[in-house]
């Protein structure tokens, strides 16, 4: 299913790197839109652009123009993205005088921080890193759901009607299943790095 799309914008002359780009632009988007507490639209934006990242490594391989730096790239713009994006939500939940909403968004984004580092140090250590329950996607749709039910019951504002509930309900699963994932990673490289001795 991407494929096609990925050719398709590859034909309107967008590159694998730009598409990596504009993706990572429209989250920038939806970063404002959630500390603008515009929290459908935050949700629809992270949607949209978390499937829109799909394409820039199929057009890459679809047309041979796969390279280390893009993938590099890709994977710095995709968690500086996500990064954003709980950042807008931490802000959003904060003007919105909803402190346990901005600190489950803390917790949210130090747990899915730590996901990534440690695929990325497991990949350094010449080892699979690639494991658990929540990795990017999961999170993406779990926080796009939130953002969408927080806009839709009411926001996050002063009478925490089921919008404060909803956001914090995906913020709280976010951070337990970054948690838990962090902790499968830290099991499976040592299961890995302990059968090389």
């Amino acid at each position: 299913m991407a494929v096609p799309i990925a050719i398709l914008l590859g034909k309107l002359g967008l590159t694998p790197n730009a598409l990596t780009i504009v993706g990572f632009l429209g989250t920038c988007l939806a970063a404002v839109a959630a500390a603008s507490q515009a929290w459908v639209l935050a949700g629809v934006l992270v949607l949209v652009f978390g499937i829109f990242d799909l394409f820039d490594g199929a057009l890459a391989r679809a047309t041979g123009q796969a390279s280390k730096f893009g993938a590099f790239l890709d994977s710095t713009l995709d968690r500086t993205g996500e990064s954003l994006v709980i950042a807008g939500v931490v802000y959003g939940c904060a003007t919105g005088g909803f402190a346990a909403g901005a600190g489950l968004a803390a917790l949210a984004i130090t747990f899915a921080s730590v996901v990534t580092y440690a695929r990325a140090k497991a990949e350094s250590l010449g080892v699979h890193g690639e494991v658990g329950v929540a990795p990017r996607p999961e999170r993406l749709v779990i926080l796009a759901a939130g953002l969408v039910l927080a806009g839709i019951l009411g926001g996050v504002g002063p009478e925490r009607g089921g919008g404060a509930v909803a956001l914090a309900i995906a913020l709280g699963i976010i951070a337990v299943l970054s948690a838990i994932t962090v902790v499968q990673r830290i099991l499976h490289v040592r299961q890995q790095l302990d059968s090389t001795k």
